[in-house]
This record gives C-alpha cells, sequence and structure tokens, in this order.
C-alpha cells in the first residue's frame, strides 16, 4: 500500500490517492481532478473508489466528477444526501475494495453532523484512517462553520469522535484533509500527517478529559469564517460542474460589467492600477481571498503584467466556485492612476514615528491578541469591504497598513487608494516587528 498527498496551500488542504495492488482510492478530492487521475495513470493504478469525507466547507468538490470520469465507486457519508449517486457510508459497514483491501466508515461527527473517516485495512489488519476534519494533527476540526447555534453541541461530538478515532492501534498513519492554513481547523500545525500513536502523545485537545472543557478549549477564540464558505455546502450538495477550460482570451480593456482584479506583483501595482480595480497578487492564497472579498460569482476581469501565466489565477478560483473569468488585460497604458506605495520596516518605524502618523492594523482579531500596537485602527481586512473604511481615517494624511507580512496590507493599500486614502503599506514584514522596532528605539 501507498499514500499520495496532494497539498493545496492556499487553502490548507490535501487531497490523498491510497493505491495497492493496482487499485486506486482518492479522497476528498479538490475540483482540478487531472492532477489526481494523471498521478494514478503514472503509477498503473485504477481509480476504483471515490471517498468524500463530509459536505466540504471550503471547496468545491471534485468527487462526483471523478467518479464519472474513472467509472469509480463514489462514496459519500449516510446522512450527507447529495442530489447526484453515490454510495452511502454507514458507519462500521466495511467496503470490500478487493485484493485484500477494506474500507470502513467510521461516523465522526463534529466538525460537521455527516462526517465520516475512513479506516483502511489490508489483510483485516488497520493501516490507514483518513480522517477529513475529524481528528487533525495536533489539532481538531472546527465546529461553528453551521453556525453559533449548532457550535456547541457539535463542539460535544467532536470531543467523542477524536475519542473514538484516538482509541485506534497506534501505528495507524493518520492522514487529515485540513490541516496549516485551512480555516477548517481549529488551531494550526506545521505537520500534515501523523500517527495514532503520536496524536494520543501530542495531541492538547485529547489530554482534555471534560467534554464541556473541551467545547470551551475548541470556541475560545474562533477564526473568521471566509465569506464564500456559505456557499460551498450548497453546491456540493447539489453537484459541482467539471471545470470550465483554464485559458482566457486577451482583452484590450476589462470586460463591461467585470469586476477588475489586479493579480500583478505588489511592486507592479504600486507604479498603478486601473481604477476601481481590487489588488490581490496572484500567490496561493489568491483564491480564497477573491472569493473571500469579491461579490461572489460575478464576472471577473484579470489584470496581468506581459508574460504572466494566469492559468492558476483562474484554477483557483474554480476550486471555490468561481467559474467567471472573462479575460485578461496586460497592457494598461495611460489609463493607470490608482496607486499606493510600498515601505520596508525600517522607513515604516520612522513614518509611524511622525506626529501625523495613522495606523490601520488588517490583521484578524486573534493575531491582534498576540501583539499589539498603541493607537492603531483596527480593521479585519475582509471588514474594509463589508464595513468600510473606518471613519476615524482622514483622507487627507497618508494612512500606514500593516498586516504579519504585507500580503493583506497590499490587498488594504489597494483598496484605500481607490478610496481616495494615501496608503503606505509595510511590505516583507508585520505588527509584531513594527512593535518589536519601536521598543529597539525606545531602549537605544
Amino acid at each position: 500500500m501507498d499514500v499520495m498527498s496532494f497539498r493545496t496551500p492556499g487553502l490548507g488542504d490535501q487531497t490523498y490517492l491510497l493505491t495497492h495492488e493496482g487499485m486506486g482510492v482518492l479522497v476528498d478530492p479538490q475540483r482540478d481532478i487531472d492532477r489526481f487521475l494523471r498521478a494514478a495513470a503514472e503509477c498503473a493504478a485504477e481509480v476504483r473508489f471515490v471517498l468524500e469525507t463530509h459536505l466540504h466547507n471550503d471547496y468545491v468538490s471534485g468527487a462526483e466528477q471523478a467518479a464519472l470520469r474513472t467509472g469509480a465507486e463514489l462514496v459519500l457519508p449516510a446522512a450527507a444526501a447529495p442530489a447526484y449517486r453515490h454510495t452511502p457510508a454507514f458507519h462500521l459497514e466495511d467496503i470490500d475494495g478487493g485484493g485484500g483491501l477494506t474500507l470502513r466508515p467510521v461516523h465522526t461527527p463534529g466538525h460537521t453532523p455527516e462526517h465520516t473517516s475512513y479506516l483502511v485495512l489490508i489483510g483485516g489488519e488497520p493501516v490507514a484512517l483518513f480522517s477529513g476534519g475529524s481528528l487533525l494533527v495536533a489539532s481538531a476540526g472546527r465546529p461553528d462553520l453551521l453556525g453559533p447555534d449548532r457550535a456547541r453541541s457539535l463542539a460535544r461530538l467532536q470531543y467523542v469522535s477524536l475519542r473514538r478515532l484516538a482509541a485506534l492501534p497506534p501505528d495507524v498513519g493518520l492522514y487529515p484533509t485540513h490541516g496549516k492554513g485551512s480555516f477548517c481547523t481549529a488551531t494550526g500545525s506545521g505537520k500534515l500527517t501523523s500517527t495514532i500513536g503520536a496524536e494520543r502523545q501530542d495531541n492538547p485537545l485529547l489530554a482534555i478529559e471534560d467534554p464541556e472543557e473541551f467545547a470551551d478549549a475548541l470556541l475560545a477564540a474562533p477564526m473568521p469564517i471566509p465569506g464564500f464558505y456559505r456557499h460551498m455546502g450548497p453546491a456540493n450538495t447539489l453537484g459541482v460542474p467539471p471545470m470550465p477550460p483554464v485559458s482566457v482570451p486577451e482583452l484590450g480593456r476589462p470586460a463591461a460589467g467585470t469586476y477588475v482584479v489586479d493579480v500583478r506583483p505588489r511592486e507592479a501595482q504600486t507604479r498603478g492600477m486601473l481604477p476601481g480595480s481590487l489588488g490581490i497578487e496572484l500567490d496561493d492564497d489568491f483564491g480564497s481571498w477573491a472569493g473571500w472579498l469579491l461579490p461572489y460569482r460575478q464576472p471577473i476581469t484579470l489584470v496581468a503584467e506581459p508574460g504572466q501565466d494566469v492559468t492558476e489565477a483562474v484554477t483557483q478560483l474554480a476550486q471555490v466556485g468561481v467559474d467567471t473569468v472573462r479575460g485578461v488585460v496586460r497592457d494598461l497604458g495611460k489609463d493607470a492612476t490608482q496607486a499606493y506605495e510600498l515601505l520596508d520596516l525600517d522607513a515604516f518605524v520612522h513614518r509611524l514615528t511622525e506626529t501625523d502618523a495613522q495606523f490601520l492594523d488588517v490583521r484578524m482579531p486573534s493575531e491582534r491578541e498576540r501583539t499589539r500596537l498603541a493607537g492603531a485602527v483596527e480593521r479585519f481586512l475582509p471588514d474594509l469591504f463589508t464595513q468600510g473604511v473606518p471613519a476615524e481615517l482622514d483622507p487627507e494624511r497618508p494612512v500606514l497598513v500593516a498586516c504579519a507580512s504585507g500580503r493583506r496590507a497590499s490587498i488594504a493599500g489597494g483598496l484605500l487608494a481607490r478610496e481616495g486614502y494615501r496608503p503606505l503599506v509595510l511590505t516583507d514584514a508585520g505588527v509584531a516587528e513594527v512593535v518589536a522596532a519601536l521598543h529597539q528605539r525606545d531602549d537605544a
């Protein structure tokens, strides 16, 4: 038996391909299924099963399309009840894979009510567990994504589910879908896979013996929920069409009626952006931010550098169900006027100490709890789009903007410039470094 993992860093998720004696089992596939099917073909494995652990909240699934393409048996938790043909997985009702391989569904509610993990047995011996959003490496799946009214009930169920899985033999490999970088996890961890034995020893949630205390820990400091998440469950229940073509037409100007998204590096954006555009430089998490910050599924025109490949941008948008890219503009000509300025740490700290300085912190609340800067105006990046620019900020004075790395601050800088402010964005550093630099200046 071999398990191959496919990381989707921008969503913090993993898809798995298990192969055994020429047979393949695909687990929690993202929508861009070609990469998984290509890997199966390269190792001469016939995909016989496609497994889903739950109705995903953070991406549209490729499971149905993968099953249709390969003729594989599509298996979903029995309580998921999607609108398309599938095999329902009932708790502890084994599925015979042939060749000595058995798939054993284990009902593990908590992240979602229907959530089901899959224990893999070879010759009757348990060897691997695909735990989806249940037991994660040093963590567990969030129980609050379906709303606050159900969060505590699901947190108690998660307590039971984690202990159910922790009772498995210690050498069973643990292969969760959610990991570091996912808004579906209660906390983050650098490792992506583990074993049951390692989690018994190191997972702090398994050390909590009381279910109410466990629920308190899971719900103590919930991360924000990306806006596009509310569209994922319904899409995965009703079925997702195949991936659209990733090639887009070249345009001389933005298509009428589209939102203009500038995917160029932030250094290029500072030289000028199209009026009214939003800058989200292309990186691993481009699709997540675009899906969160833009009106969902509205038509989009991309702005890119000459020669910049936009295939990744279109793919990431499709992973969150946005199939509305109408084209790409590469020559801004004389139309580029909107812009912001980038500052390194030293220049940013120097400007911050000036008498007219005003500072905007766009990190999420849990980050601000760890490190705060006195006098900062605080508004999480997505809230800038839903609530507007804070009234405390004076458009006649420059606005210094920071996050934890410069990524979100540059997006905020483009928005502020669009609204008529003069943003000065800290790049390649964050609030923690600013605080440390200010302390050093005070001590000098």
